[in-house]
């Protein structure tokens, strides 16, 4: 699996693989023990992972979610030290370590529990992506050098 295979569904909770196109939408499973399907339409908020990204105060002004979720894979390796009830300081001090230029203005505690949430989904149920992803960006980092 890919990280552009991977979407989310807005007002629903998780994150869906995308099966195929339909006449009326897109076909996604959900990425859980459960594995329902669902048929998306027009009418639906769809997001692919890939496209989606963190506000940042650099020059881009913004990070793509896949190489923050690479960071934190290769900083915590599936544990990233928060409990269930943290409060939102710890969530913002974790955002700081992980992406240390992000935009506190326009990234709220909501969206680092969102982040956190899909990153131990993709972990848990499509660990290759975050492998695969780190293994292609060391052997690019090596061709630079």
């Amino acid at each position: 699996m890919e990280f552009k295979e991977i979407a989310t569904v807005a007002g629903k909770p998780g994150l869906y693989k995308v099966l195929k196109p339909s006449r009326s939408g897109v076909i996604l499973e959900s990425m859980d023990a459960k594995k329902a399907k669902l048929v998306v339409g027009a009418n639906h908020r769809v997001s692919i992972l890939s496209e989606i990204s963190i506000y940042t105060m650099t020059e881009e002004g913004a990070s793509p979610l896949q190489e923050v979720m690479i960071t934190i894979e290769k900083e915590f390796e599936g544990d990233t030290g928060l409990a269930k009830d943290a409060d939102n300081d710890e969530y913002m001090a974790f955002m700081k370590h992980i992406l240390p230029e992000f935009d506190e203005q326009r990234v709220y505690p909501s969206d680092i529990k969102k982040l956190i949430s899909w990153y131990k989904i993709i972990r848990e149920h499509a660990p290759e992506v975050l492998e695969e992803q780190a293994a292609t960006d060391e052997s690019a980092e090596e061709k630079e050098d």
